[in-house]
Order: structure tokens, then sequence, then C-alpha cells
């Protein structure tokens, strides 16, 4: 705990001359390069699994809708890449070694994080893959190093854990063509999780606010969206109050955003977005805070079944929260800031077993925050903190 100590106030007491000499980036292991080995390897809770074979995962209660003074309040839980499931190209797979481990439930994955939420009023995920048997592979895609595919009843994972809503825009979604991506779309639509992308919008009613979601995958695709995405989000913004929008941008284990990124996000909320969601980095990166509107420019892994030991398994839950009010006659929506929920893609120090863990340490927790500000150090509207409660919380 000394080591971690010295080490941030040593980051934070650097000239600036010394500072702009640095990478552009700091990584998570960089910040715990001075740690004792029992505050790497954190400590985690894990949640028994039920001794029953049901599967009543979420408390369905209704939430209240108004609040005391009449508003509406929405809170909103973001999070980067889900993947799970194997490669159809080969036998077994790291994913179906730990689902065995489980009795065949792939609820499994989300056992240590359901309680958080289930708590909030709508959940996004970044579904980077597809839902099907299929196991045609495009020509295209035949030397990919990785294709994701996971059988159709894993659809009904989301809802069950309190998942309502993906980004389903992203590298991987056509790793078996245009018919398993359509395919995909049916899935979650008969499992009740609304979905944008492949130029369609996603609308979603919560506390009878109804909320607007698109998705665009940028990657080598910029200069066909410059145009493309304020005039979406503009339409989009004529018709709801709250209108999210998710990118699947950036260069991979990289934790600063590029110029791209950084101009399409601010291009996002210039043209009407409330919120801007990011990810593909495999990599946490710094919030902005620009006109009023949060751009996550990434937000990591979240359930990961890509690879069985990254070399950086932390990332961080993104909460929001959206007031509305009737104002002469009119709808206001107002933000009411945010918090991050770090935690580890895994339940385990030594692999990964795709279960996303609260971090339960304190050095952890600061490891994350850390690694976000000195990201964000050279971004012109970067928070200058990242509470890790409610401001009545605190």
């Amino acid at each position: 705990m000394r080591k971690l100590i010295a080490l941030l106030l040593c980051l934070l007491l650097l000239p600036p001359a010394a500072m702009a000499e640095e990478e552009a980036e700091l990584s998570m292991s960089d910040v715990m390069a001075g740690a004792d080995p029992e505050v790497v390897f954190d400590t985690f809770i894990v949640i028994p699994e039920p001794d029953d074979d049901s599967v009543i995962l979420v408390d369905e209660t209704p939430d209240r809708i108004f609040e005391e003074d009449g508003s509406i309040l929405i809170t909103i839980t973001a999070t980067g890449d889900f993947t799970v499931g194997g490669d159809s190209r080969k036998r077994g797979s790291i994913w179906e070694d730990e689902l065995e481990k489980h009795g065949g439930d792939p609820n499994f994955a989300l056992r240590n994080i359901r309680s958080v939420l289930a708590e909030d009023d709508l959940t996004i995920v970044n579904f980077e893959g597809t839902l099907t048997e299929s196991t045609y592979v495009p020509p295209e895609k035949r030397e990919n190093q990785f294709l994701f595919s996971a059988p159709p009843s894993y659809a009904a994972m989301l809802p069950a854990n309190s998942i309502e809503a993906v980004s389903l825009e992203n590298n991987h979604v056509l790793d078996h063509g245009q018919a398993v991506w359509d395919e995909t779309k049916q899935h979650l639509t008969d499992a009740g999780v609304v979905w944008s992308g492949d130029g369609e919008l996603g609308v979603i009613e919560v506390k009878g606010i109804e909320i607007a979601m698109l998705s665009y995958l940028c990657i080598d695709r910029y200069s066909k969206l410059w145009d493309t995405v304020p005039a979406d989000i503009a339409a989009a913004k004529e018709m709801y109050p709250i209108v999210i929008v998710s990118f699947h941008w950036g260069n991979e284990k990289e934790y600063a955003p590029t110029s791209n990124q950084i101009r399409m996000g601010r291009l996002a909320v210039d043209s009407g977005a409330d919120l801007v969601l990011g990810h593909h980095s495999h990599r946490i990166q710094p919030i902005e805070y620009y006109n009023g509107v949060y751009i996550c420019y990434s937000l990591g892994n979240f359930c990961f079944a890509g690879h069985n030991n990254p070399d950086d398994m932390s990332s961080f839950l993104f909460q929001t929260r959206f007031r509305i009010r009737e104002v002469d006659g009119e709808r206001v929506v107002t933000n009411e800031g945010f918090r991050i929920i770090p935690y580890r893609i895994s339940s385990r120090t030594n692999r990964n077993d795709f279960t996303p863990t609260l971090y339960t340490s304190e050095s952890s927790k600061e490891a994350v925050i850390n690694t976000l500000k000195q990201n964000g150090r050279k971004l012109d509207y970067a928070v200058q903190e990242y509470p890790l409660e409610w401001p009545e919380e605190e």
C-alpha cells in the first residue's frame, strides 16, 4: 500500500515538462507496478449460485415512477463488450470449459453483477458476436483470428440479468454473414431486448419516457459517417427526449482516444446526443463532459469470452441519471451526474472466468480512477473526478 501511495504521489507531483515527455497513455500495469501482490490480486465477493434449478434472477417489482417533487428520475448503466460463446470453426472453447463447471447454465457469468444491474432502470451493453447455430463463414472472414457465436437461447441471458438493451454494430456482428446478423436481431427481439445497429434506431420506454438509441461502427468508416451521424441524431432528437449514441471505434489496447474518436464524440453531442458510449479498445478510456453531455470513450470489456487471460482485466460500469420535469407544459431533461463502479472482468486473478466481479479493495478502485485521470489529462473537457457514489450518498 505504501508503494502504491508513493507512486501516485510521484505522478501528481511531476512538473508539467516531465508530464509532456511521458508516453501518451498510462496503462493499468503502470499504475499497479508498485503495489504489493495482495493489492494487485484483489479479494472478490462471489455470490453463491442457487441450489435449485430455477432461474428467477431479477426482482420484477415495479419501481416508483415519480419522485417526491413530481419529476421522473432514470438511472442508466452502460458497460463495454459482452462476448459469450465460442468459435464454430474450433472444437470446444474456453467458454464451454467454464460453462461445464456451472452445469451448463450460461447465467453463471453474471452472478456477481446482476444485483447491481437490477437496481437501475436501464442497462446497455455492447453485444459483440452473433446468436446462431450456423457454421457458415463468409470468405472475407475465413482468415480472421476470432469469430464469435453463441446458441440463440443465450439471448435470454440478457433480460434474465436485467440487461434491457444492446448496441449491435461492431466488427463481429458479421462474423457469419448478413443473414446471421439478421437472425441475431430477431433472437434479441424475441427475448424482449431492444437493439440498435445496421442503420436502425432502437427505442425503449423507461418509466413512461421513450429513449432512442443509435449505434455505429466507426473503424475505417469515418468518412461515411461525418454527415450520416449528425443527421440521424438530429432526426431522433426531434422525436425522443433522450438520445443515446454508441460508437465502436478507436484502436485496440489503447487507453486514450484517437483524434477521430474525439471529433466524432463531440460532433454527436453537438448534433443532439444526450449520452455517448464507446467501446472496441478492450481497455478503459477517460470520460469527457462536453457541452453538458458525458462522452465515455471506452468502457473496456464486460463479460468477455474472447481471451482466457487478458493482460488487463480491469474495467468499470458507467452510471448516469436523467431527470425529466414538466415546466410550463414542456418536458425538460437534465443530467444529474454520474458515478463509476470499478470491477474485474473475472472473479479469479489467475485466469478469465468471464464473471465480472466488483473490486472490493480501495487501492484497486483508485488504480482504475488514476488510470482514467492520467489518460484524460490531454483532453480539453475531461472530467476532473470519478465519483464512486451518487452525490447524496457520499
